[in-house]
């Protein structure tokens, strides 16, 4: 039952338990302030008004009262009405001195891969776009909408990848995601449901992705990636793998980008197999050594399912990815 929040100032549920409704409101009341979802100082309804509302007697809510006041839970003041009491807590043992102190300086420079410089965020400019993004936005723009995404994101993106990546997209093709996890677990439901029996994935990599797909009930299979990146010869000696997940842009951690000649070989190996690329665009857009590279999808579109995402260019916490399937 719900508590006028005019009472309460707040909505407060309670579950009236117990042999009776005076027991059973005494029992609720007395956990809504051990638990703490009512707080020291909350005033409480009259007892007219908190009957009315749970539909029990007055007799009933004023008795229950009496006995949370009894027991120290409750206070009742002339003029004040009846409030939930400062309660002191209980004081608790004082931990034991750790033997060394820890050492709590935040390091000058974070090495840490795959993370990005987050003082970097432009977060005036991010703003500015917001404001302007949601001043302008019909008012169905806050419905449901697409499943894919907002056709508006979907078209700025179709010319941001045909731009800067290379990539073959229309914003009908184009599938909006939280991020590169969120399209692999999307695109290996496909996989399972399309029965396909193994997937290749490079051997040195991150095994976030390989566990994804095995629970997805996928088998898994190594590629091995050496100086030129992944090593397409093991690829077609593999004949239960009929798709492979590369990173052809950046291959991580080893950062080697693949060789022209393994490009082709990848795409001649998807169209001679009906194999499917799942290309993860990883650092796609960062070089610091070379020049960029373009991505693989747009070699074969039909043969190739294009992932990306903002969490380097932004930062990992917009949640914004993308599949060109």
């Amino acid at each position: 039952m719900v508590g006028p929040p005019s009472a309460f100032g707040i909505d407060l549920h309670l579950e009236l338990r117990g042999p009776g409704l005076r027991a059973g409101l005494t029992d609720a009341l007395r956990e809504a302030v051990r638990t703490g979802r009512l707080a020291p100082s909350t005033p409480l309804p009259a007892s007219r008004a908190l009957a009315a509302d749970l539909g029990v007697s007055r007799n009933t809510v004023v008795e229950s009262y009496a006995e949370l006041i009894a027991e120290g839970w409750l206070t009742a003041r002339q003029g004040s009405g009846t409030r939930v009491a400062n309660r002191v807590e209980p004081r608790r043992a004082a931990p034991e001195a750790p033997t060394a102190r820890p050492d709590t300086r935040r390091p000058s420079h974070d090495l840490l891969t795959g993370s990005p410089d987050l003082s970097h965020f432009p977060r005036t400019q991010w703003l500015t776009a917001a404001r302007r993004a949601l001043t302008a936005a019909p008012h169905d723009a806050l419905g449901y909408g697409d499943a894919r995404g907002r056709m508006e994101l979907r078209a700025a993106l179709a010319d941001y990848l045909a731009r800067a990546r290379g990539v073959y997209a229309e914003p009908e093709r184009i599938v909006i995601c939280s991020g590169f996890h969120h399209g692999l677990t999307l695109m290996a439901q496909v996989l399972r449901a399309r029965r396909v029996g193994a997937v290749a994935v490079e051997a040195y990599g991150l095994d976030l992705y390989r566990d994804l797909l095995t629970n997805a009930g996928l088998h898994t299979r190594p590629l091995h990636v050496d100086e030129h990146g992944a090593r397409l010869a093991d690829l077609v000696r593999l004949h239960e793998a009929s798709a492979v997940l590369m990173t052809p842009a950046h291959q991580y951690p080893t950062g080697v980008a693949l060789s022209p000649e393994r490009r082709t070989a990848a795409v001649d190996w998807a169209r001679a197999t009906g194999g499917l690329i799942l290309e993860d665009d990883y650092d796609g857009e960062f070089r610091y050594d070379r020049q960029p590279v373009g991505a693989l999808q747009g070699l074969d579109p039909q043969r190739v399912v294009y992932f990306g995402s903002v969490s380097k260019s932004l930062a990992p916490g917009v949640r914004l990815g993308w599949m060109v399937p």
